[in-house]
């Protein structure tokens, strides 16, 4: 009996073995390889992925692989924990399918090669409006109503829905809901609303307050948020920017705020308040909401940054002139600056170092970690502080990434994000 039970847990074992020996390719391929890469074309670019896997790969279109040798890698023979040398001779796709040990399917990787691109490394601080693609809820709450709390929305609408329509009418600004509900008096309306990406109708009746001799349904919401924030580059040809490097969240509900338009605009810095450990700083302004004082439009709000594009007044007023830009592979540890406008004086260059690189992170945000050096930024803010998001990071001579975080612990540090992250979400 024991030695059947011990050849039982012999065979599970060898079982466990075989499964977790299939699995930790499958694995790591999801969570490490990436399921894009880009490049210029007709460039030579050197991967290191660094992952204990042999691959088979299906080379298509103008794609070449090479070892540190010179030498051209055969389908069945390459291996990913060395580095490797690719080119891509035309601007086009190609899919790389990776296998390991040339049996088990991992994934198809899509390598797109680009033309050569140059952008105008920004650094400038502005003022953001953006306006809510429909009346954002921020929660459901309760109001007395005939000597009782009442909650007519109370488990029918919930926190981050987005309210798009009343009985059948465009929902522009929180005011239209409003004025909506008031008109209707006691009678039940019909909301439209979009909640996790679907379409939902709900009915709702409103309630009359005595105190404040209105209808209510009992709902915190909102149709627009600003703040100030940083540019990080512009196309020279046609305007198109990108800024921040991470999205606009609502401080109430932690979630990116579905954008339907909004505005950059021309902002005065009126105070720096300093990081320190365990408070992050913050840089305090007045944003100029006068016509004239508009310099761009947002038409895109993700998790990686907002795009859209400027007026030519600010793309002419720009002091740096275009550089190239550098993708992950050519981003290393060692120096490099940031620049960013924090005195009004105009956009400087501030020393900083990349202290750690995290190539195909499953967090693009965070692509790589900072630590500000420069005594006098150091002296001015003693780190990174909040409306730094977006300022451009740059080495040898090219745009490698934004500032995106501060690190809470150590204002000194925080993270960046890859241009070539920013680059893929921008809108074509």
């Amino acid at each position: 009996m024991k030695h059947k039970k011990r050849k039982t847990i012999l065979w599970i074992g060898v079982l466990a073995g075989i499964i977790l020996l299939i699995s930790t390719p499958l694995i790591v391929s999801y969570f490490y390889l990436p399921s894009e890469i880009r490049m210029i074309a007709g460039e030579e670019h050197l991967f290191n992925f660094d992952v204990p896997l042999k691959a088979n790969i299906m080379q298509g279109g103008s794609l070449i692989i090479k070892d540190t040798k010179n030498g051209l890698v055969e389908r069945g023979a390459v291996d990913l924990n060395k580095p490797l040398y690719v080119t891509m001779m035309n601007e086009g796709r190609a899919d790389v399918t990776l296998s390991f040990l040339g049996i088990i399917p991992l994934k198809t990787v899509a390598v797109e090669a680009i033309p050569y691109e140059e952008l105008i490394p920004c650094g400038q601080v502005v003022g953001i409006k953006v306006n809510t693609a429909g009346i954002l809820v921020l929660g459901v709450g309760e109001f007395e109503a005939k000597g009782e709390q009442v909650s007519p929305c109370k488990g029918v609408i919930e926190t981050g829905d987005l309210i798009v329509a009343c009985n059948g009418k465009a929902l522009e600004t929180k005011e239209d809901l409003r004025n909506y509900i008031e008109e209707n008096k006691e009678g039940p309306v019909q909301l439209k609303l979009m909640r996790k990406g679907a379409e939902k109708e709900v009915e709702i009746e409103p309630i009359y307050s005595e105190s404040e001799e209105t209808y209510k349904i009992g709902l915190w919401i909102k149709d627009s948020t600003q703040g100030i924030g940083t540019i990080t580059y512009i196309h020279p040809k046609t305007g198109a920017f990108g800024a921040l490097g991470h999205g606009i969240t609502d401080a109430d509900t932690h979630r990116l705020i579905p954008v339907k338009n909004g505005e950059v605009m021309e902002a005065s810095i009126t105070h720096i308040k300093k990081g320190q450990k365990g408070t992050p700083g913050e840089i305090s302004g007045v944003i100029d909401y006068e016509k004239e004082s508009i310099i761009g439009q947002i038409d895109q709000n993700s998790a990686l940054g907002i795009y859209g594009k400027v007026k030519q007044n600010l793309l002419n007023s720009q002091v740096c002139e275009a550089i190239p830009i550098a993708f992950q592979d050519e981003v290393h540890e060692g120096r490099a600056s940031i620049l960013v406008d924090l005195t009004g004086t105009g956009v400087k260059e501030y020393e900083v170092e990349v202290q750690k690189v995290s190539k195909y992170s499953n967090e693009p945000s965070k692509s790589m970690v900072i630590k500000i050096v420069d005594e006098e930024l150091l002296k001015l803010t003693s780190g990174i502080v909040q409306g730094m998001s977006g300022s451009p990071i740059l080495q040898d001579g090219k745009l490698i990434g934004a500032v995106t975080h501060v690190f809470i612990q150590d204002p000194t540090r925080g993270y960046g994000i890859f241009i070539e992250n920013m680059l893929n979400n921008e809108k074509r």
